[in-house]
């Protein structure tokens, strides 16, 4: 139908960006909290159908990526999900990106849904918190135990709940890429009427002194932690707060308690548009009509009550084709070169290579391949994690890739063990690691 006149910069807002193919965009969608109804999925294939090659990507932020989309489709794409009540905007570029959660199979998953959904709600297409420096990515977790909230440039952490209230501890200025660095703590116990002020007021302290493209963190590193503290502080927002919304409850997962959660393990976070149908329709059945994108890439979903997870797992194995029953490694993989414009290896074939090289010890482990180093997967997260960090020229001409290989021992981030490494040495480092 129409055709678009944005530039690259201001299709980034709408969660699109270019692919390294020539003339193919990828579409992003913003999901709070992971959470996707299963007409909403529909919808997603549909569109991947239509206009793309029929490929679904889930992202370790617990989006979905559309690829191998055309110039002169965008805005009908944008239609079709909006008709859906999906939003992409600030799913890419500087913008207040969507709002992640590693936790959902917490009994409280509910209260981060709803809250998800509050923040989701005011910062999405907000223009006072667009073209930022750079990227602000929000989480919200149940606990610190999977160290998701270090790498946010705002991480809040439930802290309990009095009367209807809940209470949030505050990380802030994390972040990975190039320069990883953990979030610190902010502040603790912080009433949910307070949240969006205090995040506004850090929005504006970044809007004002980070220089593009620098992240939150950048200014960690320049200020200090005090410094940086007292700027957000000194802003009015901060100070301010937002009565809670009434009326009936906003989540649309229930909690897990006394409820089968089925784990979907899906390679890559790679299906075809007809395996996400089929999986939605399964949901529409056996879930409550209700999917979720999990940090790990895989899909999830919160049986009702009295549904087996077994018969489940057999019927949708024999409608997508997929072997959900057998036992894989857990391995979130970014599209790398396949399809990004900034991937420097082929992530996939390398996830693939690593499985069959893998012993008992490894495959019990949670790895984390990056095909550059933006480390989109979360590797520093990872039991084992994998970052394409350069490309080096040959003797012949030829550009192969190297890699650094980090593993995490502690509450905090990895860190790095092994560094420059060619394909063929990785290969031996994994086999090495049982």
């Amino acid at each position: 139908m129409s055709t678009t006149t944005a530039n690259n910069n201001e299709y980034r807002l709408d969660g699109i960006y270019k692919q390294r193919q020539e003339g193919f965009y990828m579409q992003r969608v913003k999901l709070p909290a992971g959470v996707i109804s299963a007409g909403q999925a529909r919808a997603v294939a549909t569109v991947s159908t239509r206009y793309g090659h029929g490929s679904i990507h889930l992202t370790s932020r617990g989006n979905i990526e559309i690829h191998w989309l055309k110039e002169e489709n965008l805005s009908d794409i944008k239609r079709d999900l909006a008709k859906a009540g999906l939003s992409s905007r600030g799913a890419c570029g500087g913008a207040v990106r969507g709002i992640t959660c590693g936790s959902q199979d917490a009994l409280r998953f509910p209260v981060l849904e709803s809250t998800a959904r509050r923040l989701h709600r005011h910062f999405t297409g907000n223009p006072r918190f667009e073209h930022l420096p750079k990227k602000f990515k929000v989480g919200i977790e149940a606990s610190v135990a999977g160290g998701r909230h270090l790498i946010q440039d705002v991480g809040l952490v439930l802290a309990g709940s009095e009367d209807g209230r809940h209470f949030y501890d505050i990380w802030i200025a994390g972040g990975l890429g190039r320069e990883p660095r953990p979030a610190f703590l902010f502040k603790q116990r912080m009433p949910e009427e307070r949240i969006i002020p205090i995040i506004e007021a850090i929005l504006k302290v970044y809007a004002t002194h980070a220089p593009s493209p620098k992240r939150l963190k950048f200014l960690a590193g320049e200020f200090g932690e005090t410094k940086l503290s007292s700027l957000i502080e000194e802003e009015a927002a901060y100070h301010e707060e937002i009565p809670m919304t009434s009326g009936l409850p906003e989540e649309l997962v229930s909690s897990p308690d006394g409820r089968q959660r089925l784990e979907l393990q899906v390679f890559a976070g790679a299906l075809t548009a007809g395996q996400f149908e089929q999986i939605a329709d399964a949901a529409e059945t056996y879930a409550d009509g209700m999917l979720m994108v999990t940090a790990n890439q895989d899909i999830a979903l919160l049986l009702s009550h009295g549904v087996d997870g077994a018969t489940v797992t057999d019927a949708l194995q024999r409608s997508t084709g997929l072997n959900f029953a057998a036992s894989v490694p857990t391995i979130r993989v970014c599209p790398g070169s396949h399809e990004c414009l900034m991937g420097l290896a082929p992530s996939r074939d390398v996830g693939r290579e690593l499985t069959g090289l893998m012993g008992e010890q490894g495959r019990n482990r949670i790895w984390a391949i990056s095909g550059c180093p933006n480390s989109c997967t979360q590797p520093q997260l990872a039991d084992i994690g994998i970052v394409c960090s350069a490309l080096h020229k040959e003797e012949d001409g030829r550009r192969t890739p190297r890699f650094d290989l980090y593993q995490r021992t502690d509450a905090g981030l990895g860190t790095r063990s092994a560094h420059d490494l060619t394909a063929d040495e990785l290969f031996t480092q994994v086999r090495d690691l049982g």
